[in-house]
């Protein structure tokens, strides 16, 4: 079955309860950029269903979404989230990981 990217971070942020979505919003304002990206206005964020927060991050980062989603899940210490997100999504690098 095929998952775009969205999907998948979608449903990685379903899997975040009510105080850890909102922690995630928090750090998404804050520190959310990753090698001068840019931080996503509250204005926008505020009211951000998880809907909403997989458009702005994608329209924001692009290729770079899940990158920051990674650093931000670590941010909130949901790293079974993080584990998940490795094994759900291709290594963008082209390359084979062996562990």
């Amino acid at each position: 079955m095929m998952t775009t990217p969205k999907e998948i971070l979608l449903g990685t942020l379903e899997d975040l309860g009510r105080d850890d979505f909102e922690k995630f919003k928090w750090h998404l304002k804050n520190n959310g950029c990753v090698e001068g990206l840019p931080a996503i206005p509250e204005s926008k964020l505020e009211n951000a269903e998880r809907t909403d927060i997989v458009d702005l991050m994608f329209d924001a980062y692009s290729i770079n979404t899940f990158e920051v989603t990674k650093n931000l899940l670590g941010s909130i210490n949901r790293n079974d989230l993080l584990e998940n997100l490795n094994n759900t999504i291709p290594e963008p690098k082209g390359k084979s990981g062996n562990d």
